[in-house]
């Protein structure tokens, strides 16, 4: 739970932004600025333009709209934070656009924007606290991009005035566009800011998981709802309001399910997320007939790192090689942290093949795995290599239970860690008992 007492204030020079690549820094830049332009014109045409003001009922919705999103964001704060810290190299989604798009149905884009700000505002202080001021500062800055853009299509689509609700088959087909092309500028400037910032980073992983956006989806086809009954039937929104707030944890269940087993410093599985992991996993290999793989990785002289740099560089060099892992393995496999700078990943349906090519490619990609870290000095060093051991074991090949799997694994590992370190040894089965047929009786 994040508390405003306990956000640490970050001062601009100092934010993590100005650490970025130049070509991640400029864009980021570049869409910010871009923001501010279009917030510089939407307030001159409110003041300026054809329609100069803001009539009562626009002040009374953006005002309801406000309320909404604040006590919205209050009652999911504790998720949400947990979310965040989950998503890593991928888009982290949420419900702001429920507001946000309603407010474009609703009111003139001068407010639309006012709206985002109070939402982004209220986050950075209270929700995600202040130390990611930054972020928000973006994040609200592909919002303001993608409204403009989805008024562009109302007011194309001839819903010049507000409010801009459908009320008939083809102003819901221009509302639709709209959401669509709101959705889509804002997941694309996301993705280009993940992709330029983390050279690490897969465009499958960027990408992130289809129910991701089905919460954005899910977002604004509620705001659409919203903006309807507000400007028809403004006393039913409080009731919407009341049923948003409870199908929210639903609407984000397996988001939440993820976050609630994610190791808060690596956003990986926690070790009790893992271990509930694995018996259904082999479980359903049993009833397929199929294979479950496993790799168990120790960080070679990781102690050396917190010794050297202090456990803040040994966090961020650890969070650091968990993103260098999920890049190397494929959807649906899980990497977790089991130990302080132990990682275990289950690789279901992989043979010994498979397995083995993906811990080679871990392998080496942590071995030449460059990482900055923040120094006890207060310095930035430079780590070259983090290199680990690693032990694999399939199963059912030589282990039939979950215990006899991480042992078998574990054991390859103290193997690998014997003969040398960063290396990869496999676990053999068992060869069967043999029995000297020569001592037993004859009957």
């Amino acid at each position: 739970m994040i508390l405003i007492g306990r956000s640490k204030w970050v001062p601009p020079r100092q934010w993590t932004l100005w650490s970025l690549p130049r070509p991640a820094l400029s864009y980021v830049l570049g869409v910010e600025a871009v923001a501010v332009t279009i917030t510089a014109l939407a307030v001159a045409s409110t003041i300026f333009g054809a329609k100069a003001g803001v009539r009562p009922s626009e002040w009374i919705a953006f005002a309801v709209l406000a309320t909404a999103s604040i006590l919205h964001l209050e009652s999911a704060r504790g998720i949400e934070r947990r979310r965040e810290m989950a998503a890593n190299s991928s888009p982290y989604t949420n419900l702001k656009s429920l507001w946000v798009f309603a407010g474009l149905l609703l009111l003139p884009l001068s407010l639309v924007i006012a709206l985002i700000a109070v939402s982004y505002g209220y986050s950075w202080i209270r929700v995600y606290g202040r130390t990611v001021a930054h972020r928000k500062v973006f994040s609200a800055s592909t919002f303001i991009l993608a409204s403009a853009a989805a008024t562009a299509v109302l007011r194309g689509g001839g819903l010049v005035t507000e409010p801009r609700v459908p009320t008939g088959p083809f102003s819901l087909i221009v509302v639709l566009g709209a959401a669509a092309t709101w959705w889509l500028v804002n997941f694309a400037l996301v993705i280009g800011a993940i992709l330029m910032s983390s050279p690490d980073a897969t465009a499958r992983g960027a990408l992130g998981d289809l129910s991701d956006q089905l919460v954005v989806v899910a977002g604004l086809g509620l705001g659409v709802a919203v903006g309807a009954l507000q400007a028809s039937y403004p006393w039913v929104v409080p009731i919407l309001m009341v049923t948003v707030l409870a199908l929210h944890r639903d609407l984000l269940l397996p988001q939440f399910q993820r976050a609630a087993g994610t190791d808060v410093k690596t956003g990986l599985a926690t070790p009790a997320y893992w271990a509930n992991a694995v018996p259904v996993e082999l479980a359903r290999a049993e009833t397929l007939r199929s294979t479950v793989g496993l790799l168990m990785l120790d960080l070679d002289r990781f102690k050396e790192i917190n010794d050297t740099y202090g456990h803040p560089a040994g966090d961020q060099a650890l969070k650091a090689v968990g993103q260098s892992i999920r890049a190397e393995v494929r959807q649906g496999d899980l990497v977790a942290r089991v130990g302080g700078d132990e990682l275990a990943v289950l690789l279901p349906g992989a043979s010994e093949t498979e397995l083995l090519e993906v811990a080679e490619r871990i392998r080496d990609r942590l071995s030449t795995l460059t990482v900055s870290v923040d120094t006890a000095a207060e310095e930035t060093a430079v780590l070259s290599g983090v290199p680990a051991s690693i032990g694999a074991a399939v199963y059912p090949d030589v282990a039939k239970t979950m215990d006899q799997l991480v042992l078998a694994a574990d054991n390859a590992l103290l193997s690998a860690k014997r003969d040398g370190r960063n290396r990869i040894v496999a676990a053999q089965p068992n060869p069967p008992a043999v029995t000297d047929h020569a001592d037993q009786p004859v009957d």
